[in-house]
Parts: structure tokens; sequence; C-alpha cells
């Protein structure tokens, strides 16, 4: 199973605890469309990574976009011209989004894509942001993988992203984003684990212990071991880690749903964290997430 189709899975069952809000979710995720199709960043203009994820929100909760409005969006990108890498990988995750659907990405587009994706490949088998990196970063490969995967085309030799994050381990037993790190970061662990579960490569179990030690006194997970507060990334992606390495996170399960829940609003949408005003599809997909897995 793709990544993609994994937290989307999982993303579904948040219906479950929601119940009737899920409406106000519905709502609220509709509304941050705009009018060319592309769903609003944090000022507001339309941007391909939060339409990844306002697409994806809809889609879990079984409330059909404007698949018209999106494809529009989304052609006028072409293969990606002009594009970063992060903004590939995020044209990449909507064509897939598009495909429940029935609006594929066109044939010849998909190539072009996937080519452009592959030019981030680095020296040591990972994927950067920066091109003509000789490093990967494991966001980078998270990335890498998912675009792969939702074009449909196989990556080329799979097994040199363990290279690459083999270079990322920390020396407590967790990943960087960048090598030479001496201590891991809850992000970076969870996409490096999520990575190396998917291309079937062994994972020392330990890891388990590493990201349980991350969870807040309060609930929630934090980024780093000296991070000030929880936040809904973090707490999304590691119970998500959790999940997929069958280590248990019940005795934090009622701190985590309060956590949360103290993020989520009647207008619809979850907040990043505590210090955070805002309300964003980024924010409100990673709320659904970490519903899902805490439903179990």
């Amino acid at each position: 199973m793709s990544l993609r189709l994994e937290m989307l899975q999982v993303a579904r069952l948040a219906n479950g605890v929601l119940g009737e809000s899920s409406e106000l979710v519905v709502r609220f995720l509709r509304g941050q469309q705009n009018p060319d199709g592309g769903f609003k960043d944090r000022d507001s203009n339309s941007d391909l990574y939060y339409t990844a994820f306002g697409l994806e929100g809809l889609i879990a909760l079984r409330s059909a976009p404007d698949v018209a409005a999106i494809k529009s969006y989304l052609e006028a990108f072409g293969a990606g011209e002009g594009l970063d890498f992060v903004h590939l990988c995020c044209l990449a995750r909507c064509w897939a989004g598009l495909a429940t659907y029935g609006e594929k990405c066109p044939a010849e587009m998909s190539e072009r894509t996937i080519e452009r994706i592959a030019d981030y490949r680095t020296a040591d088998g990972g994927f950067h942001p920066v091109k003509d990196s000789s490093a990967g970063t494991a966001y980078g490969c998270f990335l890498g993988v998912g675009a792969y995967q939702d074009l449909s085309k196989p990556l080329p030799e799979p097994l040199r992203l363990v290279q690459c994050l083999k270079l990322l381990e920390t020396p407590d037993g967790a990943w960087s984003n960048e090598r030479g790190m001496r201590a891991g970061s809850t992000n970076a662990t969870a996409a490096a684990i999520g990575v190396l579960r998917n291309i079937g490569a062994p994972i020392n179990p330990e890891v388990g212990k590493w990201l349980l030690a991350r969870c807040h006194k309060q609930g929630g997970f934090v980024a780093a071991a000296d991070a000030p507060l929880p936040d809904l990334l973090s707490t999304a992606t590691t119970l998500h880690a959790l999940a997929g390495l069958q280590v248990s996170f019940e005795g934090i399960k009622d701190r985590c749903l309060d956590f949360v829940d103290s993020l989520w609003t009647n207008d619809g949408g979850f907040h990043g964290h505590w210090a955070d005003d805002f309300l964003d599809c980024e924010y409100t997909y990673y709320g659904l997430l970490a519903l899902g897995h805490l439903s179990l």
C-alpha cells in the first residue's frame, strides 16, 4: 500500500470520533477552496501544498470535492515546470487524489513530472529539496517515495534509500533530517520509519520507545526532546509511526485525545498547537489522521 493510502485509510476512521461534527470539518475544508480550484494557504492564496491536504481531508470524510475546479487548477501547472521539489510532489499527490474520482494525470504529463522529481535524487540514494545535493533528507525521502507511488511509477533502486537513511541515524537511536545531528527529531524519525516500512527494510524496534518518550505530559507529542509544546503534526506522524511499528500507545491514548480535542474549533478546523491562532487544511488533515489512530 502506498504511503498516501496508508494515511488516508486511517484518517477515514476520524468520522467515527467526530460524529455529527464531521459536517463542520467538511464545511471548513470546502470554505478553504478558492474560486480557481486551489485551497488557501495562510495568506489565503491558492497553493498546491494546502490543496493536497484539503483534497485528502475531503476524501477522508467521504465528501466529494469540486473535482472539475481542482482539475482545472492542477492542469494550469502542466508537468510542474517552475515548481520546486515540495510542490512537484504535491502536484503528484493532488493528481492521486483526483484519481479517486476517475480523473487521472495524463500519461505524458505524468512522465514529465516524474522526470523533474528524479532530478532531486541525491548521490546517496535519497532525495533533497535542493537539486544536486550530495545527501538526502528524511523528509525528502518521504516525499520522493510518495510522489513515485502517487504517479504509479516504480522507484529506481529503492534500497539505496536505506543507505541514505542509515547516514541520518542519530546516536540516540532515532533519525534527524540532516546528517551529523546528535539527537533525533520526531518528524524525521516518523518519516524514516514510514519509508523503511514501505520498502520492507528492517527497523530497530527500540525506536518505538524513543517515540513514546516524546509524549508531552499533557498529551500530544513534541517535535524534539527540548520542544516546550506538543503540536498536531508531531502527534499525528508519531501515532502513525507507532501504529506501523505495532507499538501500543494505549496508556497515553486519553491524554492524546484530550490534546487533539483542545485544538479543534466549532469552525471545523484544527489549530497546529496551543499557541497557534490560525486554522488551515494542513493541520486539519493531521487532526483527522490523529483521531483516526486514536479511535482504534
